[in-house]
């Protein structure tokens, strides 16, 4: 399986093998979208949030300015109304001679609800208190308590540094629990003539509900807060401040502290959190379109190459691609794939017609290759009966025979002497009988050899003839010859039953003693000095199908399809590589077929005929014989 189909399985929907294409450019696309992402993020980050907050600052300090400017106007408004007092012509009478009617027109109830003050006071140019009143404005009561607390206040107030030279001034102060705006002006003329008498105050209450309505906001007064800068405390959803209310003394008197909603930081992070679900969504799209295109513009033709390439290799049948009209790169790789098979048909087609005449110029050297297998056994059985001495000693039979001749030795003396004697003369029948076995294996050998070299003179220039023969005759006798053909044990095992077949059979001999040959020096590779060759046959589609097993070294799958080549071998000491390349051609030269199998490695072989079955009739009457 090529990366292209792997991709396309992948885009398809099924997950393959991380190493194939499809899957690398998944990764590569789901890596460029989680970078872009993510920087896309940090960008809006950078600049959306820092913008916002920002804006969350300047409506801060917008509220702070606010609050500020409302207290400045409250406490202006005590200051003119003072002022109007101070430059009243009445005042300053009063002040020299204090009547009660002044007292009674201008500290009245009415007179001090239209002021909208709750304290008033004339002071003398020495301090000493002409006159103070401190009226609850809502119940249109006086407070005692109240106005005691005003005098005590006056008396701390050193009203010459209060003005500083103006002729008016305001400040805030505490009162007990109560912050009062206080505003002071001299009493003088109203033309600014005569030296001022003393000074007038006016006292007016700030509460948390007159902050609120000043600052349209849920604002109160923080008596407990005496930071002298404003704070703010940002929260989840809203900002707690607090701006300072500063006395005379530049002390702090209490706080205003109010709420508002973040809405401007509250609105950037969902501006952030849309922009960059917008981005995330659209570089998702972006990836889906790229994924679809790339599958459907280069994995899927890849992977029906891929497809091709695959019917190919199991039917061997060179067919041509599907072509696209396509101007692109793919077209030209389906264009040049094409050119690429028909060049292959082209040459199989000539290899197919020179197999042949290949063959039968090599058939000479062939015959050589298939002579000297077939002389082997006979080799090793002259090597043998060389090499053998015998089983018994001459010299010690003669002495034996000797001895048993003579009259005066022992009754058990020549008991074991006549057991010797006999035991020797059937070793010796023994081993006779054995060589007559193996002569016969020689002789049959060498007739073997005759068969090929006259088969071949008689065939030199013609297709083999075919005719009906037993595979299994041929398979018993090559058995046999190859039991001799090597030192090694070899255990064969194979049908009985006769199969007729249509073939030459000195060349069939030929090369199922050839496949014999090849496997037992697979079996010798091994090295573990045995070994087992096992044949199985069986019909299958009007063929003969004939399977040799054998527990050799076997070869790597991907080996197979060059085992035929003329001159490979798997055997590193081997030259020439002709006996399977010879023996595929000599079977399709009979009309069948040879093939290679093996699982890898160490784990045997198996050379799988197939040969033309005999006309039902022939092989009854071969059967029935």
């Amino acid at each position: 399986m090529t990366a292209a189909g792997s991709g396309q399985k992948m885009f398809g929907g099924k997950l393959r093998a991380p190493g194939s294409l499809g899957a690398k450019l998944l990764l590569i696309l789901t890596a460029v979208g989680l970078l872009g992402s993510l920087a896309i993020t940090l960008l809006l980050a950078s600049v959306i949030t820092p913008s916002f907050n920002q804006l969350e600052s300047t409506s801060v300090g917008a509220h702070v300015d606010r609050t500020r400017a409302a207290l400045d106007e409250y406490i202006s408004k005590v200051e003119t109304a003072v002022r109007d007092y101070g430059d009243w012509n009445s005042s300053y009478d009063y002040m020299a001679k204090p009547s009660a009617k002044f007292e009674q027109e201008s500290f009245s109830t009415l007179a001090m609800s239209n002021l909208d003050v709750n304290g008033m006071a004339y002071i003398g140019m020495d301090g000493h208190i002409v006159i103070a009143r401190w009226l609850d404005i809502a119940r249109q009561t006086d407070q005692p308590a109240m106005r005691r607390k005003l005098i005590e206040q006056i008396g701390t107030i050193n009203f010459a540094r209060a003005l500083n030279g103006r002729s008016s001034t305001a400040f805030y102060t505490r009162l007990g629990p109560i912050v009062a705006a206080v505003g002071v002006a001299q009493v003088r003329r109203s033309d600014g003539t005569g030296a001022p008498r003393g000074y007038v105050m006016m006292v007016r209450q700030l509460t948390s509900t007159q902050l609120a309505t000043l600052l349209q906001l849920k604002a109160r007064l923080d008596l407990t807060n005496m930071s002298t800068k404003e704070t703010i405390t940002p929260g989840q959803s809203v900002m707690t401040i607090a701006v300072p209310i500063i006395g005379a003394d530049g002390r702090t008197v209490a706080n205003v502290s109010f709420k508002v909603p973040r809405d401007v930081s509250i609105l950037g992070q969902r501006m952030l959190v849309l922009a960059i679900a917008g981005s995330t969504v659209l570089l998702m799209v972006l990836l889906m379109v790229l994924r679809r295109m790339i599958a459907r513009l280069v994995l899927r033709p890849l992977h029906r190459v891929e497809r091709h390439m695959q019917v190919v290799t199991a039917s061997g049948a060179l067919g041509l691609l599907d072509e696209e009209d396509r101007r692109d790169e793919i077209g030209s790789l389906g264009r040049s794939f094409n050119s690429m098979l028909r060049q292959l048909k082209d040459l199989r087609e000539q290899l197919e017609v020179q197999s042949f005449a290949l063959g039968r110029s090599e058939s000479a050297v062939a015959v050589m290759h298939n002579v000297r297998n077939a002389l082997n056994p006979i080799s090793t059985i002259l090597s043998r009966g060389i090499a053998d001495d015998g089983v018994t000693d001459r010299a010690i039979v003669d002495r034996a025979i000797g001895e048993l001749a003579s009259e005066d030795i022992p009754a058990a003396r020549r008991q074991k002497l006549a057991a010797f004697v006999a035991a020797a003369v059937e070793a010796e029948a023994s081993d006779r009988a054995e060589r007559r076995r193996q002569l016969e294996a020689g002789r049959e050998a060498m007739q073997h050899v005759l068969e090929i070299i006259g088969t071949q003179q008689a065939q030199a220039h013609e297709r083999p003839p075919l005719d009906q023969c037993d595979v299994t005759e041929i398979v018993a006798q090559n058995a046999t010859i190859a039991r001799y053909s090597s030192d090694l044990s070899i255990a064969f095992s194979f049908p009985a039953q006769p199969w007729p077949v249509m073939a030459n059979r000195v060349i069939l001999s030929q090369v199922i003693g050839n496949l014999f040959g090849n496997a037992a020096e697979a079996i010798a590779a091994r090295g573990t000095g045995s070994g087992s060759i096992r044949v199985l046959v069986s019909t299958v589609d009007e063929k003969v199908r004939v399977e040799i097993h054998d527990d050799g070294e076997g070869f790597s799958p991907e080996v197979g399809a060059t085992l035929f080549q003329r001159g490979y071998s798997t055997r590193a000491h081997k030259s020439g590589g002709l006996g399977l390349h010879w023996c595929a051609n000599s079977m399709n030269a009979m009309e069948g077929g040879l093939a290679l199998e093996s699982q890898g490695k160490g784990l045997g072989a198996v050379a799988i005929l197939t040969l033309k079955a005999a006309p039902s009739e022939l092989a009854a009457n071969a059967i029935a014989a």
